[in-house]
């Protein structure tokens, strides 16, 4: 092999490596940054990681809501009217919070099985409901019906 063909063999070989690395390193920043969604039914059952940030999404169960008088702690669960899972939150909630209505949060599961939510997002009207909870409410079969018929325009 010549000497000039060696070298753009090592600058080939160079550029190979160097693509594979930023590749790599691209790879694993996305991966700390996918948070996946899970039901009620999925956590309950084991599905979901532990110590993993994830979203967990359902309806607020009704009377659950739990508040805490010296701080902004609150205590509440989450169902897909198969399974129920206990959450907390610190911090200020959505305006649009209450029991009853369908939310989406994310945190990650402690080893109690207690979702530690950082992040509360409520649904933004009456006939709005964030697509993974409708997928997650019609799979167990408990999708609440509208109150209200929508006409499309």
């Amino acid at each position: 092999m010549t000497p000039k063909r060696k070298q753009r063999l090592v600058i080939v070989l160079a550029i190979l490596v160097g693509v594979s690395v930023a590749v790599g390193l691209a790879l694993f920043a996305l991966s700390q940054n996918i948070n996946l969604f899970y039901s009620p039914t999925q956590i309950a059952q084991g599905e979901a990681p532990r110590d993993t940030r994830i979203r967990a999404g359902g309806m607020v169960v009704e009377g659950s809501v739990l508040r805490a008088s010296d701080s902004l702690q609150v205590r509440f669960e989450l169902t897909d009217y198969a399974e129920t899972v206990p959450v907390e939150f610190t911090g200020i909630l959505p305006d649009l919070f209450r029991e009853g209505q369908g939310i989406v949060a994310q945190g990650s599961l402690d080893n109690q099985g207690v979702f530690q939510a950082v992040e509360v997002l409520a649904k933004h009207d009456e006939n709005y409901m964030p697509p993974e909870v409708a997928e997650a409410l019609q799979a167990s079969g408990k999708m609440p019906q509208p109150e209200a018929e929508v006409f499309n325009k």
